[in-house]
Order: structure tokens, then sequence, then C-alpha cells
């Protein structure tokens, strides 16, 4: 049954099919006979060839377009490049700048003329080191102005000075004692201003003080200022330096109108004066 259906298959594709070709310059027409399995023989073979064709096309437009994104990736890797010699210059001078001890000798650091191949992973890399030294700078300059910020500076009060830190004679009984902080004679109603950013930590009546402010600063520092004639800040309330907490008095144990100033660093009373050095009258640092 097999063999009877195969051999009709074959019958039928070398069976002979008569293809008429009409010349225009002659009457009597040309007669080819060509087996049914040729035919289709090169119908396949046309369409394996025009398959190859626009394979080719269609490869040569992906080579086209792979050459134009290597050129584009090129170009970015190449600002990239460039961007971080940049960053690397410019991390260069402003650690260079940032080097100085104090403000005059980073302003005469800063000068008005100063403004091979890398694979991908060396891109990374320098770029992470680069993201991390900057991120060092911001973490450093922040520091400083919380330092700063918290650091007391100046003179709270216009006046003059009538009792220094240190051991001196007490006003009213004339034992030797240590005096923590400082006296600063003004006039009764005078402004009394914080020294220091901060959170006002007490604000009320203390025995021989009087009326007292104490302003934790952060940093571990610490103001007090007393003999208050009246407090006008609350404890829990935030202040910038150059705010008015307080008039001047003598409340408490005092012999005239005064500031009693202390700074405190770490637990420790220091002596004021050294702040006090730092700037003129606070009012003029606002």
């Amino acid at each position: 049954m097999f063999r009877m259906k195969f051999k009709r298959l074959l019958k039928r594709l070398f069976s002979p099919i008569t293809i008429m070709l009409v010349p225009h310059d002659s009457k009597k027409p040309l007669n080819l006979k060509i087996p049914s399995v040729g035919i289709i023989s090169v119908f396949l073979l046309w369409i394996g060839v025009s398959s190859y064709a626009i394979s080719s096309g269609v490869t040569r437009l992906q080579y086209e377009q792979m050459e134009t994104r290597l050129a584009y990736y090129t170009q970015q890797f190449n600002d990239i490049k460039g961007s971080i010699n940049v960053i690397k210059e410019a991390e260069s001078e402003l650690t260079r700048v940032l080097s100085g001890n104090n403000k005059k000798d980073i302003l005469q650091r800063i000068s008005d003329s100063d403004s091979g191949s890398l694979n991908l992973e060396e891109i990374k890399q320098q770029m992470q080191l680069t993201i991390n030294k900057v991120s060092e700078i911001k973490e450093y300059i922040r520091l400083q102005r919380n330092i700063y910020l918290s650091t007391p500076i100046g003179w709270p009060v216009e006046g003059r000075i009538t009792s220094y830190f240190g051991n001196r004679e007490a006003p009213r009984k004339g034992d030797n004692e240590h005096h923590s902080g400082i006296d600063i004679s003004a006039p009764s109603g005078t402004q009394i201003l914080a020294t220091a950013d901060g959170i006002v930590s007490f604000s009320g009546w203390s025995s021989g003080n009087g009326n007292v402010v104490i302003i934790e600063h952060g940093m571990g520092y610490t103001t007090l200022y007393a003999h208050n004639s009246k407090n006008l800040v609350n404890e829990g309330e935030r202040v910038k330096r150059g705010d008015t907490i307080a008039l001047v008095g003598s409340t408490g144990n005092s012999t005239g109108p005064h500031l009693h100033y202390e700074v405190w660093y770490k637990g420790k009373a220091v002596n004021p004066m050294k702040y006090l050095k730092e700037g003129d009258y606070v009012s003029e640092k606002k």
C-alpha cells in the first residue's frame, strides 16, 4: 500500500509540465516541458536567494546601527573622562584652599589663575573616589559650621568689665572665692544678647544669681547670664546669636546693675575672655 502511494507521488513529481513561450517575431510558439519537481526546485531556490538577500540587508542595517551606537557611547565616555578630570582638579584646589588654619590663610590660598585611556571600571572607581572625597569635604564644612554656630562669640552686652574670671575677693564678704565668669557693668534695662545659637535650658530665679538664663549651644558649649532685671525667653525656646534674651539688672546678690556672664565647655567653666576677643558686641554680628 505504501509502495503504491510512493510510486504515485514520484510519478506526479516527474510528470512534465508544458510551458509555452510565444516570441513576437515568430508565429511558431516554443514549448518547454519541465518536470514538476524542477519547477518546485526553482521556486524553493528563489525563496532561499530572496531570504538571503533580505537577511543580508537587515544585517547591514544592524551593523550601521551598532556603529552609530558605538560612536555615541564613545562620546559619552570621553565626556565622563573630561568631567572626572575637572572634578579632580576642583577637588584638589578645594582641598588646598581648605587646608588653611584660619580665614586669612584660606583667603590667601585662593588664586585667580588656578582654575591616557580609561576603561569603564576605572571610571566607576575614580568617580566613587571623587564622590567620597566631596562627601568628606561637605561633612567637614557642615561640622565647622555647627562648631561656629555653637561657639560663643563676642560680647553679650555693651559695658565695662568690673570683675574677671578666676580667684577674687568676694564683693560682700571680702573672702577669697573663685569667680566662674566675668561681670560686665551696664545700665539697668540694657539688652542682653545670646552669644551663640542654642536652646534655652533654664529661665528663672536662682537664689544669689537672681534672674538667670542658661543656653545649651551644643558641641559642648553652655552660657549663663545672671542678675537680669527681666528674662525675655522661656525654657525650650530656640535662640540665634544676637537674639535679645534678657535685660540687665541687679537681682540676687548684686552690688549694682551688671551682667554676670559665664561660658562652660564640656561641663567645666572656662574663661570667657578669649570668646569675647573673637568679636565685638554681638549685635554687630547679626
